[in-house]
């Protein structure tokens, strides 16, 4: 059973002139990490709001085809039943919190769901734990930084016990550290949990490092799904449907344009500063010493 299978799916909106989703047939496996890159407007976040309901459930639109999360139609089940299978996380996380403290806003998913109170502080702790808050408890979110507003809603996300998080375009207010914790934080728990990532960026800048596979979406279309180094391989495939390539990317590229010998397929940085080191060192004939 995979975390996530759509056939054929297809989304329009009230009076939108086309699909939001054109026939999209997608699947995750249980503990894969998937990075969805795309374009303003290619249908990412229409994806997302499939994985848990909230459409057709709660966003009015038409829809077409099949979509399976665990194994649950998300046509025949309510939002609330699939959110303790899969846990949203959008671009601000400001529309997401609302409660007067950090402890309230992630006990806020388990107290709907009537579970008992010793449970929901237990489920408590260890998501703010997870996520670096624990002691931030009586916090306001407002006085949180966008980080920390990101790790809140993530925490409030797991207190459900999902198996898979789902997060939408969540570092576009992060600077690059921040990314990286962010995307590290994922990682942790993808190895410690077996947690379903799918992530959801405009560029692949610091999370192609991390995930499984990218999937590139364009027009409401999946156009190429597969590992990093393969579906990055060529800039000008990723800029012809608007999502600009790694820098890493874009220089070994100009590398290889400018000096030949084979292309350099890695995608962090120290495994492209190696391989410069081969190349270089290959047509120059002179060792070349790096950090």
């Amino acid at each position: 059973m995979n975390a996530l299978r759509m056939r054929d799916v297809s989304v329009r909106y009230p009076d939108a002139d086309r699909d939001s989703l054109d026939s999209v047939s997608l699947d995750i496996a249980r503990g894969e990490w998937v990075l969805l890159l795309g374009a303003n407007g290619a249908g990412k976040s229409t994806l997302c709001m499939l994985t848990n309901g909230l459409i057709p459930h709660v966003v009015k639109c038409s829809l077409k085809g099949q979509v399976e999360v665990f194994g649950k139609d998300v046509a025949r089940h309510s939002v609330a039943t699939l959110s303790t299978k899969v846990g949203i996380v959008f671009q601000e996380p400001e529309n997401q919190l609302f409660c007067m403290s950090a402890e309230e806003e992630v006990a806020f998913g388990p107290e709907n769901l009537a579970i008992d109170r010793e449970e929901i502080a237990a489920r408590v702790e260890w998501a703010l734990e997870t996520v670096g808050l624990l002691g931030c408890n009586d916090r306001p979110p407002s006085s949180l930084s966008g980080g920390q507003k990101q790790r809140l809603a993530i925490a409030a996300a797991l207190s459900m016990r999902p198996e898979m998080l789902v997060l939408d375009e969540p570092t576009y207010a992060l600077d690059p550290i921040g990314r990286i914790e962010l995307y590290s934080l994922l990682a942790d728990l993808k190895k410690k949990h077996n947690m379903t990532v799918l992530v959801v960026e405009r560029d692949a800048e610091e999370a192609a490092a991390f995930a499984d596979r990218i999937a590139l979406m364009s027009e409401g279309r999946i156009v190429r799904t597969g590992r990093p180094k393969e579906v990055l391989a060529d800039p000008n495939a990723l800029r012809f449907i608007g999502v600009p390539p790694p820098q890493l990317c874009e220089f070994s590229e100009a590398l290889y344009t400018r000096v030949g010998g084979p292309k350099i397929d890695s995608i962090t940085l120290e495994a492209v500063a190696r391989e410069i080191s081969t190349v270089l060192s290959a047509k120059k004939g002179v060792e070349v010493i790096h950090p």
